[in-house]
This record gives C-alpha cells, structure tokens and sequence, in this order.
C-alpha cells in the first residue's frame, strides 16, 4: 500500500467483540479483554507504518459503567497493566498518548498511570493515540453546551455568537481533526455513542472480525475501501 496516497490522517476504531470472541471459545469475557490488547498493538504498528497521524480507540464507553463491577475492576487493571508495559515501545516508536472523557470517574491508580505516560510522551509527534476512557458524545456534547451557556451568562458573548466552530473549540477533541475514517469491529452497525460531533462526515467501514482477531491486515483493507470512497462533504 502507497503510504503517501490517500491515507486517512485520524482513524477511530469502536472496539468491538471481546465478550462474544470469549464466549465462541468458552473463555471468561475476561480473557476476551486481554486478547484484545495484542490488536490495539496492531492497529498502533499499522498506523504508524502508513503514517496516519491520529488513531482513537474506544476504549471504555460512560455505559461500560453499568457492567458488573467485577470486570469493570479487571478492565481498569488490564489498562494499567497495559499503559505500563507499553510505555516504552510508545516511546521507542515516537507516539503521544492522550486521553478523553470523563477521567475522574477512573480510579486514582488508574488516573496516576495515565498521567504519568501521558507526561513521559508528551512530545513525541509521530502518532497520536487518543483513549476514549469513560466516554459518551452525548456527555461530551452537553458539557460543551453547559460552558457555552456559562459564557453567555458571563457576557463573553452572544448567542447569535455561537458557532459549530466555538462549540467544537469546546469538545474534549478539540486540540485533534475530525476523524477521516471510522472503523467497527464485530460487525455491529452502530456507533454507540462514540464521537457522534467528529464523525459527520468519516467515512465508515464495518469489519465483521471480532476485536482480538484484528489484525494490520484489516486496517491496511479497512483503509483501502476508504481509499475507494469519494469524500463529498455534502456537496456534489
């Protein structure tokens, strides 16, 4: 594949799949988490070899919460565990971590471990990977509303002020572009909530493999039906 034709400059991937990859093999939905974590290095390695600059992953949604607080405990130690035997190689490989959602609801280990390899890469450029942890879009959205009424309320400006723009200004992505291509795995076709502002005009392409079978090859395909797509942006 042409690394420099066409390649999406943010992919965000809904992580799809790790209970039901589980269960067709009679395994705890546990294990199907832990698998799943080898495919996050995968898409990692993949973007990094077509030089996409931003890869978001739908981590932990705010509904996950509502999971039996048995394996929302073990998802939050598998995170850890993973952000802590993969800080070198993020730094090896020049990618940045960065986090949105609502952080506060993670518990304090959880938070201090974020924080520290958040601040161990924060300057590297190569390839942003943003965590999705504990987030909704409709949350995200609505606390952006709340900060615009307060600045109206203020008097730092007007409603007829309010523009896509300054509410976008105001989302936990604010700092990133939009993502150019969303990806699902598992074959769902929902977007569950996951950046519902960003993705108006992503291109969307549904894997049917489950999450901890995702592979860079099905990046690199997911990447060339995209490469096929004509991004009108609602024109002609």
């Amino acid at each position: 594949m042409n690394p420099f034709t066409s390649i999406p400059q943010h992919i965000a991937i809904i992580m799809d799949g790790n209970g039901r990859w589980a269960k067709s093999r009679g395994l705890p939905r546990g294990e199907g988490h832990r698998a799943g974590a080898e495919s996050v290095r995968e898409a990692i390695d993949a973007c990094k070899e077509l030089g996409v600059k931003y890869l978001t992953l739908y981590a932990f949604s705010s509904e996950n919460w509502n999971r039996p607080q048995t394996e929302v405990s073990a998802l939050m130690i598998l995170l850890e565990k993973f952000l802590k035997s993969r800080a070198p190689d993020l730094m090896r490989q020049n990618v940045k971590l960065d986090v949105i959602g609502q952080i506060d609801r993670l518990p304090e280990s959880t938070r201090q471990t974020l924080r520290r390899v958040m601040e161990q890469t924060a300057e590297n450029d190569s390839l942003t990977l943003v965590l999705a942890l504990s987030y909704g879009s409709r949350e995200e959205i609505t606390a952006a509303a709340r900060k615009l009424a307060q600045g109206v309320t203020e008097g730092r400006w007007k409603p007829e002020d309010i523009t896509p723009e300054l509410l976008a200004s105001h989302l936990d992505t604010a700092a990133m572009p939009d993502p150019d291509l969303l990806i699902r795995t598992s074959g769902e076709m929902r977007v569950s909530n996951f950046l519902l502002w960003q993705i108006s005009y992503a291109e969307m392409v549904i894997v049917d493999t489950f999450w901890p079978d995702f592979r860079q090859g099905d990046l690199f395909e997911a990447v060339k039906e995209y490469q096929k797509r004509h991004r009108r942006f609602g024109g002609l």
